[in-house]
């Protein structure tokens, strides 16, 4: 299986997207290579139960994927909403 192409709607934002990724899974109390952020799924799996490896996963259901990118979207939406809020309620303040 091909490995999936991300398009993000602002354009050149992948780089800080990996990079707020890494910072989102540090303060989760995860160890994130800054060169290699997507690495953090390992280490997300493995804490999980789930037997996920470099290369084919094809054994791997749905749902322990689902648990993995779960696990690291969830902890990144949370993070943006609550900067959003933080921006929100200082602009209120002005």
């Amino acid at each position: 299986m091909a490995r999936r192409s991300r398009k993000y709607a602002v354009p050149g934002s992948a780089q800080g997207m990996q990079t707020f990724k890494a910072e989102v899974m540090r303060q989760e109390g995860y160890h994130v290579d800054p060169n290699h952020p997507d690495d953090v799924k390992y280490e997300v799996a493995k804490e999980l139960g789930i037997p996920l490896q470099a290369g084919n996963n094809g054994k791997l259901t749905t749902e322990s994927a689902g648990q993995i990118g779960g696990r690291i979207g969830g902890s990144m939406v949370r993070e943006m909403v609550r900067l959003a809020q933080e921006q929100l309620a200082g602009k209120q303040k002005s």
